[in-house]
């Protein structure tokens, strides 16, 4: 309401004043060593009152893109004009960054243990810290996800299905694509789910890598997403909207034979069904076999590694009926969730380290 005053935001013992930002950190454990260890986590407490999001980055230790887009949102994003409160976390699995594994050294992936435990094992005691003093204190979270190694993610927002405050958020994002699927037990998204806290995923790069288009993109999104629920002054770009690619089915194309893989497409790129992607050499150059796609659609990840086994899923193509569209203007956002909406029910999609 216009012209009342925010109180102080009060997390970790700490009471951050309307229109500060401060550091503040959750001991989670103790190392091998005895080293305690710690959640980082940046307080944006707005000088005018709004709602409180959360943006979060590797879950996954080693897909580390979203380290470098909150980096940039830190920088940017500015407590003296903001509506509400912006929690970010650069590092959520601290354990795989430092060791650059997608895993904790418990061997277990963190965004398959929520809500965790407070004694429990070294996943769940973190699981159960970023949900009790992040997810719990926001309305909406935003979680930043890359490809895993030697693969690369076109942009592209995760959304649970049927939830038409998801799709608009999606669409002020304004990402190439958006993918529905059912949540995953133990995820973040599905705990979030289950608090009421709604949840925008991005996938976006590779892991270990920065790209700019990556960065860029997820900067620009969330600052879009911040302008749509009206805490900055900013455009939520709705008023120009491009249909984006949309869709809840995704198919694997994989290596027709071991060798050497020559990509003729890339992400990003549309495809008709029997559209020749790359072919599979042997390593004279010898015996090329094509691969082809199987569906109409958009590729929204490939393999950037050429020396490949039979069966390497080499790329991931969302399955869309009319992938020239994606892109085009139309006058309302309203018209743009009906002219994209995807065919058929949602199926579970799985991350790359799960593809076999």
């Amino acid at each position: 309401m216009q012209g009342v005053e925010p109180e102080a935001f009060a997390i970790a013992g700490a009471a951050i004043a309307p229109g500060t930002a401060r550091d503040v950190a959750f001991q989670i454990t103790t190392l091998a060593t005895g080293t305690p260890s710690a959640l980082a986590i940046r307080v944006l407490h707005g000088a005018r009152p709004g709602p409180a999001i959360f943006v979060s980055a590797a879950i996954h230790g080693d897909e580390i893109i979203g380290t470098a887009i909150i980096q940039r949102l830190a920088q940017e994003c500015d407590p003296q004009t903001l509506a509400g409160t912006v929690l970010l976390v650069p590092v959520a699995n601290i354990f795989g960054f430092m060791t650059r594994s997608r895993y904790l050294p418990d061997r277990r992936d963190l965004n398959r243990s929520f809500p965790g435990s407070a004694n429990g094992s070294l996943a769940g005691q973190l699981a159960n810290i970023f949900y009790r003093e992040v997810v719990g204190r926001c309305t909406l979270g935003i979680d930043i996800h890359s490809a895993a190694i030697h693969r690369y993610n076109l942009p592209q927002i995760r959304i649970a299905a049927g939830n038409t405050r998801l799709i608009e958020l999606a669409m002020a994002f304004g990402a190439p694509v958006i993918m529905e699927s059912p949540l995953r037990e133990g995820s973040l998204r599905d705990l979030a789910h289950k608090q009421g806290v709604d949840m925008l995923l991005l996938e976006s790069g590779e892991a270990l890598r920065f790209d700019r288009l990556s960065v860029e993109t997820g900067v620009a999104g969330v600052s879009r997403v911040l302008a749509h629920l009206g805490m900055i002054e900013a455009d939520d770009g709705l008023t120009e909207v491009g249909i984006p690619a949309r869709a809840n089915r995704s198919v694997w194309v994989r290596s027709p034979r071991g060798g050497v893989a020559h990509f003729t497409r890339e992400s990003g790129a549309p495809v008709r069904k029997g559209d020749v992607l790359g072919c599979v050499t042997g390593l004279f150059g010898e015996d090329a076999q094509d691969m082809v796609s199987p569906v109409d659609g958009i590729i929204i990840g490939h393999a950037t590694l050429p020396v490949v086994h039979q069966g390497d899923a080499l790329f991931h193509i969302a399955e869309i009926p009319h992938p020239e569209r994606v892109g085009a203007r139309i006058e309302s956002i309203t018209e743009a969730i009906l002219a994209s909406e995807p065919e058929g029910p949602p199926e579970a999609l799985l991350d790359e380290d799960e593809v076999v």
